[in-house]
């Protein structure tokens, strides 16, 4: 089915934005609540943060109305959502005023978190109730890729894999198929991951703080336990959690789910986080305070330094993992005993809550943002390793690994040539990882063989039908004298005997740009020509991108930033994921961008306006070089659009991990259209009359405080560029000159005091200086 049309019924929090995300995805829906009160959450959307729109203008897909007066509306949807208040007689009751006007083919689905989706289902008329199912949002609904399906007995299988492409092509979702049972899957364990961590506080003596230090990114978590719980709200997790303990009596782990004390008084006094001014921390104007849970007393937050955290901190997690394992203090105890209880909870659930591990990991790293789910952590530090240590702990093997342990390699994963494999509870054999079909994985062609050229930055790959790959695969893809060359290797090759060429990553981030590291440490030792060598170089380069006669499509998403910006602004194509965010930044340590961005920005700019047409280029220049000399960076995709970084005719992925194929996609069509590119072409500058009114715009900006004095010589060098030097309005200019000026001009900066210390700052704090 096509989703053309939704209704969500329910305004709060997550109906409204689901409904902003659908519209998104490009989806009429009609939001609905009692009242004005979806008039007014449509108005709220524009003004939250993080915001749940890519663009402000994309609410004009959302229309508000009364549920009493426009229900009948239902009648027109493919799709509608009911996400109504957490009760089950509320649900109930709306869902049987929905029957009314349900038409065959309109599907229902309720976002409960954790409510009995059957029973949910009972409300709606015999024929609607197969295609009705459960379909668990996370919040934020547009940042958390993860959805979870609930399909009930009576669930039509085709109504389901209908809902699983919805959530996975249109609105970019990564989709777990949960069973009907309390809370589901990722809910059921990080709930009782929350609540084990405060119960094991408590009884080791252990500050907020402290805990916080090691729940973090330090045990492969992208939110500590209390700074999360403060996000979400801690009305909300406990709700989360009495529902657990009210309705499963016979969990081992029951009283788990029980909140202590402490937190139960912080509700009642409303201190439930961020919503409310306070929760385990608060600000005030001497800065942030921290809540201690014995006394319920705030008091200044203090950064404990822990040792055995500082020296594992940027290891890998496995190693940090073992750090915590291996540590005797408190911390250490409470960190080890944290991650073993989890673990064990997780085996347990199976095949309660699902009847795989696949399933159970995805939901845990989409929902909660885990590194690893439970399973790959098993994994990770050795079933065999950790049985033991269960064991001399007194703790009981849960059967799920007893049987790993008996009947396979003793692992829950294996690689194999085509791919991953789990192991399956149900045959005691290992099984294919389940895909969508069409997702391409680099890192699966690289396993099979097909590598044509690799070092440690980057690999050359054959994708087959005359297409190869550029796949980047450092850290955070940061682009070194082997990105370099690798791409070099590719444009040979594809001279020689491919199609097209591919630029992309397995990774969820293009590229961060240019090793700032390396940069400051050549220039501080003044090797000013291997500089100038790498610069020329990778300029070189992105130009035989830029006019090669074969297509080069670059799939970005993520950090797109600095040179993975000009990398991407230098291929004919672009297929960016809708969570791409794309910006030249290097004002903000100093630089302009020098890998052909600068010259690429101006050349946007000039192809505008027809040859034989006399403009002033001033208004489209300086609204471009404010994009440029502020560093901005696009929120979405749609938003790079509107910077100018991506075309009209540059393709928006809803889901990230369909880039890379899609992109493989845009290049076979270019090439059944007979692609040819374009060869170099002058260029139109505005030239001296422009330079001095943007200087003159900088220096306002200086007089009023906005920027810097360093930030008006940054700006001074990149309108120097942009207007293309000391030459009359309207002169045309080469692409190879506009190159020579902004590759000086990125030289020259580099060698400046002011320029280092923002590197070293940005290296050292990972925060801008503006000095």
């Amino acid at each position: 089915m096509t989703l053309r049309r939704a209704v969500v019924l329910g305004a709060g929090v997550m109906g409204s934005q689901i409904a902003a995300h659908l519209a998104n995805a490009g989806v009429e829906t009609v939001l609905l609540d009692l009242g004005d009160l979806a008039h007014q959450a449509k108005e709220r959307l524009r003004r939250w943060e993080p915001a749940p729109l890519f663009l402000p203008e994309v609410d004009r897909l959302i229309t508000p109305g009364d549920v009493e007066r426009d229900l009948e509306r239902v009648a027109h949807a493919d799709w509608v959502i009911e996400a109504v208040v957490e009760d089950l007689p509320t649900k109930q009751a709306l869902l049987d005023r929905v029957g009314a006007y349900w038409r065959p083919g309109t599907i229902i689905t309720t976002n409960t978190s954790g409510l009995p989706v059957g029973r949910i289902g009972e409300a709606l008329p015999e024929a609607a109730r197969r295609h009705f199912l459960g379909a668990h949002f996370f919040n934020p609904p547009r940042y958390m890729r993860l959805l979870e399906l609930i399909p009930t007995p009576a669930t039509d299988p085709a109504v389901t894999a209908t809902v699983a492409a919805w959530g996975d092509r249109r609105l970019g979702k990564g989709i777990v198929y949960a069973k009907d049972t309390p809370n589901f899957i990722a809910n059921r364990i990080g709930t009782f991951a929350f609540l084990r961590a405060v119960h094991l506080m408590l009884a080791l003596g252990l500050t907020v703080e402290e805990v916080d230090a090691v729940t973090g990114p330090f045990l492969g978590r992208r939110g500590a336990t209390f700074r999360t719980a403060d996000l979400v709200g801690l009305d909300v997790a406990l709700a989360v959690a009495a529902h657990s303990y009210a309705h499963l009596p016979h969990d081992e782990a029951r009283e788990t789910f029980r909140a202590p004390a402490p937190l139960e008084e912080m509700v009642r006094r409303g201190w439930l986080g961020e919503k409310t001014g306070a929760g385990f921390y608060r600000r005030t104007e001497a800065g942030v305070e921290a809540l201690d849970l014995t006394t319920l007393t705030y008091r200044p937050r203090r950064r404990p330094q822990v040792g055995w955290v500082e020296a594992a901190r940027e290891l890998p997690l496995a190693e940090r993992l073992r750090a915590a394992m291996a540590a005797g203090d408190a911390l250490g105890r409470f960190a080890w005993t944290l991650v073993r209880d989890v673990l064990v909870y997780a085996a347990r659930r199976i095949p309660e809550i699902s009847d795989d591990v696949v399933n159970v990991d995805r939901a845990m790293r989409w929902g909660f943002n885990w590194e690893a789910g439970p399973f790959e952590t098993w994994d990770l530090l050795g079933v065999a390793a950790v049985a033991e240590r269960l064991a001399a702990e007194g703790v009981p093997l849960p059967p799920l690994v007893e049987a790993v342990l008996r009947h396979s390699e003793g692992r829950f994963y294996r690689e194999d040539p085509t791919g991953r494999a789990a192991f399956d509870p149900a045959t005691a054999t290992y099984r294919p990882v389940p895909e969508p079909p069409g997702i391409l994985r680099l890192d699966v062609v690289r396993r099979t063989g097909r590598v044509l050229a690799q070092n440690a930055d980057a690999s050359l790959l054959d994708l087959g039908e005359g297409i190869a790959a550029v796949a980047l695969h450092g850290k955070l893809n940061l682009i070194g004298l082997g990105t370099l060359e690798v791409l070099a290797a590719g444009l040979d090759r594809l001279e020689r005997e491919f199609e097209a060429l591919v630029i992309g990553t397995d990774a969820a981030d293009f590229s961060a740009g240019a090793n700032l590291a390396l940069l400051l440490m050549e220039a501080q030792e003044g090797n000013w020509d291997e500089l100038d060598l790498a610069l020329r170089t990778f300029q070189d380069l992105l130009q035989r991108v830029r006019h090669h006669p074969k297509p080069v499509v670059a799939a970005v998403a993520g950090r797109t930033l600095a040179g993975g910006a000009e990398m991407a602004l230098a291929c004919p194509r672009v297929v960016a994921a809708a969570e791409t965010y794309l910006g030249l930044v290097e004002t903000g340590v100093g630089l302009i961008p020098a890998g052909t961005g600068t010259m690429e920005v101006v050349r946007r700019l000039s192809r505008r306006i027809p040859a034989d047409v006399t403009l002033d280029l001033l208004p489209l220049l300086r609204w471009a070089f404010e994009t440029v000399a502020r560093a901005r960076v696009s929120r979405s995709a749609l938003e790079a659009r509107e910077l100018g970084y991506l075309r009209e005719a540059d393709l928006v992925t809803m889901n990230a991990d369909r880039v890379t194929s899609d992109a493989r996609e845009v290049a076979r069509s270019l090439v059944q259209l007979g692609y040819r590119g374009e060869p170099p072409a002058p260029v139109r500058v505005a030239g001296q009359r422009a330079r001095a009114a943007l200087e003159s715009f900088l220096y306002i900006l200086k007089t009023g405080g906005h920027i810097t004095a360093y930030d008006e010589v940054v700006g001074r060098r990149l309108a120097y560029v942009m207007t293309g030097g000391d030459v009359p309005e309207g002169s045309w200019v080469s692409e190879a000159y506009l190159l020579e000026l902004e590759r000086e001009a990125f030289l020259s900066l580099l060698g400046e005091a002011r320029t280092q210390e923002r590197i070293r700052h940005l290296l050292q704090t990972g925060r801008p200086l503006r000095n």
